[in-house]
């Protein structure tokens, strides 16, 4: 089955100076190689009417909020996403149009103490199209989340980045195994994106059975 963009969100994790710029300690060099294809993909899903949702991380000025195992390298590295100025500051590496959405998460994955699954129910959404930086960790922690949750779930590899190629391999391995759909920018943009299995299959064979 395709992808219906009338039940589908683009989600854009993490693509904020703190993680793009290269004065930033936690730079991922790689992930400003995959901002033209997010580009064209965030194009392409306003285009069909498909949410952009940006996800991104915002710690607060005395770092009460960074994670304890973090918590030393931000102090030191100039407390990187704790400010909204600058190139290290929040904002989007992408202009955020009208309709766009951007919300904050306090820890890796974008469902964790955030609203975005009531906002995603709400809009009657079932798939999750992935992108975005660190593979290994927030994006793959929003997989495992999404797919959780009973979200179809896409994952677009050529907009994603990790820190070397053999992190990224092993992270789209992990990630497929539990079944997240591996696919690529090319194929969303030519709407050839196939879901072997969707949650909404699913609920209709238990229906069946019942």
């Amino acid at each position: 089955m395709k992808l219906d963009p009338n039940k589908t969100a683009l989600l854009v994790i993490d693509m904020q100076g703190g993680f793009i710029d290269e004065a930033s300690p936690t730079c991922i060099p790689a992930a400003r190689g995959t901002i033209p294809a997010c580009a064209a993909v965030q194009a392409k899903a306003r285009e069909l009417g498909v949410p952009v949702v940006f996800i991104i991380r915002k710690y607060a000025a005395d770092g009460s909020d960074v994670e304890f195992t973090r918590y030393p390298d931000w102090l030191r590295g100039g407390k990187p996403c704790s400010t909204e100025d600058g190139p290290l500051g929040w904002a989007p590496a992408f202009d955020v149009k009208p309709g766009d959405m951007v919300l904050y998460k306090p820890r890796y994955s974008a469902f964790f103490q955030t609203n975005l699954d009531g906002i995603l129910r709400r809009k009657g959404i079932d798939t999750v199209v992935v992108t975005g930086t660190t593979t290994p960790n927030c994006i793959r922690a929003t997989v495992f989340d999404a797919i959780s949750l009973d979200y179809n779930t896409v994952l677009l590899e050529d907009c994603c980045s990790s820190v070397t190629e053999e992190i990224q391999r092993v992270s789209m391995d992990c990630m497929s195994r539990i079944g997240a759909v591996i696919s690529d920018s090319r194929a969303f943009l030519d709407g050839c994106i196939e879901l072997p299995v969707t949650i909404e299959q699913v609920r209709r064979e238990i229906q069946k059975e019942c």
